[in-house]
């Protein structure tokens, strides 16, 4: 199902390393690009599965509507985003020990050191979850499988200046195949982000309300 179409004009380019890709979209942050209008391609086994597991050649595939794609997300958006849900998943933790230590009729005092400690351990015991999914290419041992097939990105762009400035820092920091073209991107249901998630595990897969 087809939720949104839309032609757009893009800079597109093949790295074949992940360190230097994530540089050369740090730099289009830092000369002015908006994060939304970076794009990189999904795990390769996305990408086969996506494309019915046809050879296309990288540059060919920056070219294809129906290449699945990422935003962008480097190492201290990662950082940030594991330290944030730990956090909270801790505090969360934390709270209903102290709940649960008032209940028994536990001392203030030790109420607040043990529920301090169960949500510290919390913490640390839910990132490893957490790093797996954020960093699942890298725990899988797909990243050099990644790099060699060659990783994509494309630069969403609205001005000839902007298209000029996107080739200029991808071709300076290694980029393959940079080049501008014009796309019709299809917005579908599984490019949403947490499409997967099922908030309800008996549910199907049949629309809600459908019979």
């Amino acid at each position: 199902m087809i939720l949104d179409r839309s032609r757009t004009r893009e800079v597109t380019g093949v790295f074949h390393s992940r360190r230097t890709l994530d540089d050369a979209a740090q730099d289009l942050l830092l000369s002015g690009f908006d994060r939304s209008d970076i794009d990189l391609s999904a795990s390769p086994d996305e990408v086969q599965r996506r494309l019915n597991y046809a050879v296309i050649p990288p540059a060919d595939l920056a070219d294809i509507p129906t290449t699945p794609r990422q935003p962008f997300f480097g190492d201290d958006d990662l950082l940030g985003a594991e330290a944030v849900a730990s956090s909270v998943l801790g505090c969360i933790v934390a709270v209903g020990s102290a709940l649960f230590l008032t209940i028994k009729g536990y001392e203030a005092m030790a109420i607040a050191m043990w529920s301090i400690l169960i949500g510290i351990c919390a913490g640390a015991i839910v990132i490893v979850p957490i790093y797996r999914l954020l960093r699942r290419e890298h725990v899988r041992g797909l990243e050099p499988v990644a790099e060699w097939d060659g990783l994509l990105i494309w630069v969403r762009v609205r001005a000839p200046e902007k298209e000029a400035q996107a080739q200029e820092i991808l071709i300076r920091h290694g980029g393959q195949a940079v080049h501008v073209h014009e796309i019709d991107l299809e917005k579908r249901p599984e490019d949403l982000p947490m499409h997967s998630l099922r908030p309800d595990p008996w549910l199907g897969d049949e629309r809600l309300g459908r019979p």
